[in-house]
């Protein structure tokens, strides 16, 4: 049994997310019209899950979630607008803890619930089976509980290395693929890359559109590198990031110029979108396995984990993360058991491995 609080201001909006979860015998569902009373919540009904709306009186939902990850952290899904402050306040949100989000359907609410629903309910259940960091908030948890016994278990720093590493040859690509929990180890990839990094950097977020735009101007604010959304054809360059449309794929192509990054509309072999497999597959035509390096994060589901087993057979290098820091071990840890990983590292060793992997840049 799943418990999950609902939270959300809307009768509405708490009676229809109700409905969809209760089509479930393993949901059990109980609601709060606002985070106060949300907050009371986690200690009577001690919910597995937490879906939370951004937006609400006396106590927003970034607020709430604040407290919750301090006073009784547990996974949330926060459920957003589609609108460029919603998406802002959403990513503002998976930076201070919760796991994923839905964007909640526009127009008549009611009326797109068919098309929400099974999202909504996979989303709640990988939340329900995702891994916190132990040490997210740590010192202010000790805090709050008055010198309780919360144990200070941090993260291992354990690298498991199937393969030595040295510096590829020529130009070539970083092909990246994320999911649930996404954001944040984004930001943990690219913040210690330098601006001189020498191969451009490829991304495949699972996130709508709408998101993906205020994604890139999140992480171009938070390292040295260029990061762009990928509207329309661009060309391919050194030191910068390349983020997949939302709702749409991202691959490469070649013209007379160079590799180029381009967002072309979805195809129904490939059910996540931006897909990774298909990121991948688009690079091999174009590029010597040889010259790809393959990352594959957090997240649920498989996306990316054929795709890059196939370059690592084929002589490209494949990162996945591993299970202790991964918000959910599905894809990298699909890879890991399709033997197509080269290297599983905690994520705050990735980086560090990519700039062992690919060659310096040439000085000015």
């Amino acid at each position: 049994m799943i418990k999950v609080l609902v939270v959300d201001d809307s009768a509405l909006v708490r009676k229809l997310l109700g409905r969809v979860l209760s089509e479930e015998p393993e949901f059990k569902v109980e609601f709060a019209r606002d985070g106060l009373e949300a907050l009371a919540q986690l200690e009577t009904f001690k919910p597995d899950v937490v879906t939370l709306d951004v937006q609400m009186p006396k106590m927003n939902g970034l607020e709430c979630l604040d407290r919750i990850m301090v006073q009784r952290p547990c996974p949330v899904v926060m459920v957003s607008t589609v609108t460029e402050q919603g998406a802002e306040a959403t990513l503002e949100a998976l930076r201070l803890g919760a796991v994923d989000f839905v964007a909640k359907p526009s127009g008549a609410v009611s009326l797109r619930m068919h098309e929400f629903a099974p999202s909504f309910k996979e989303k709640v259940r990988a939340a329900a089976a995702a891994r916190l960091p132990a040490s997210h908030r740590l010192k202010e948890r000790v805090h709050f509980r008055a010198g309780g016994a919360l144990p200070a278990r941090l993260p291992a720093s354990h690298v498991e290395t199937l393969t030595d590493s040295k510096p590829l040859a020529g130009d070539g690509l970083v092909l990246v693929g994320t999911s649930t929990g996404g954001p944040p180890a984004l930001e943990a990839l690219l913040a210690p890359l330098p601006s001189t990094f020498a191969w451009p950097i490829l991304i495949a977020q699972h996130m709508p559109a709408g998101f993906t735009g205020p994604l890139a101007k999140r992480l171009a604010g938070l390292c040295d590198l260029d990061v762009q959304e990928v509207a329309h054809p661009t060309p391919l360059e050194a030191g910068c990031v390349y983020i997949g449309r939302g709702d749409a794929d991202l691959v490469v192509s070649k013209r007379p110029s160079g590799l180029i990054a381009m967002s072309v509309p979805p195809k129904r072999e490939y059910p996540w979108h931006p897909s990774t497999d298909r990121l991948v597959r688009s690079a091999m035509e174009h590029l010597s396995p040889a010259r790809l390096v393959g990352v594959l994060m957090t997240g649920m589901g498989n996306d990316g984990a054929d795709a890059m087993a196939t370059l690592r057979a084929k002589g490209g290098a494949t990162i996945a993360e591993s299970e202790e820091t991964a918000i959910v071990w599905g894809m990298p840890g699909e890879l890991v058991r399709a033997g197509g990983a080269a290297y599983v590292l905690a994520l705050p060793r990735i980086a560090q491995r990519l700039q062992k992997l690919v060659p310096h840049a040439a000085p000015p």
